[in-house]
């Protein structure tokens, strides 16, 4: 049962000696709505590649993210794009709406163990992010799209790649991402598994696949505020 009705505890998380955070909407509030910048990015991608309408290109770049985990698998696979253009035109936008959030650095400073960066877009972009959030120096590595071979989560090998190459007890780690289904793999693996929601759910407008209903056994925690939920983890007495 996912644990929405009790604050975590020292002891749920005393074995965890490595803490993943996926990137977008997770180690920034969904509110702020960076990836909306991507998005439209993407759209623009796909309407020029293939001379479609907007709409038309908005549509298909939904359903290849929905098919193959991002956009850019979709496109890889169906029309050979170079990966590199695209990552680098969709992730050409302005981080000035990132601003510092020395609460959050703190606290992932605290955490006992290695911390890494863990995501679907590129390494500039995260480097980018935390840059703007004043949390980068508290990461020991980031994991990215590239490092994947372009093989997004949710995908099993992904996350396996990763274990390997990072030398990740998955059993004494801990993910935390935004969307459910990118969680499953991890809590199959033996990871302590926290969603991140918006904050005021009901009120913000989300894609219905990054929805929980709250009963997902593959989920052991749902946070809004991931500052407080790490300080919560962290403190003395748990």
């Amino acid at each position: 049962m996912t644990k929405i009705d009790r604050t975590p505890e020292k002891a749920d998380f005393e074995h965890v000696t490595d803490w993943v955070f996926d990137l977008d909407n997770t180690l920034y509030p969904h509110h702020v709505n960076l990836f909306a910048q991507i998005d439209k990015n993407m759209t623009a991608y796909v309407a020029a590649l293939l001379q479609m309408e907007r709409e038309e290109a908005r549509k298909l770049q939904k359903q290849y993210y929905l098919d193959h985990g991002t956009t850019l698998q979709g496109l890889m696979i169906h029309h050979g794009i170079d990966p590199n253009d695209f990552l680098e035109k969709a992730h050409a936008i302005d981080y000035s709406a990132l601003t510092p959030q020395p609460e959050l650095g703190e606290a992932i400073k605290a955490l006992p163990g290695r911390k890494f960066i863990f995501t679907n877009g590129s390494v500039k972009h995260a480097e980018m992010t935390a840059g703007a959030l004043g949390i980068l120096e508290h990461f020991d590595d980031i994991f990215d799209i590239v490092a994947a071979d372009y093989v997004p989560k949710p995908a099993q090998a992904t996350y396996d790649k990763f274990a390997a190459l990072k030398r990740v007890d998955t059993g004494k780690a801990a993910m935390f991402e935004d969307l459910p289904r990118n969680l499953t793999v991890p809590k199959a693996l033996g990871m302590q598994t926290v969603l991140l929601v918006p904050r005021n759910l009901e009120e913000t407008v989300v894609e219905w696949w990054e929805k929980t209903s709250g009963d997902e056994d593959h989920i052991d925690f749902v946070t809004d505020d991931l500052a407080a939920f790490l300080g919560k983890v962290t403190r003395s007495g748990g």
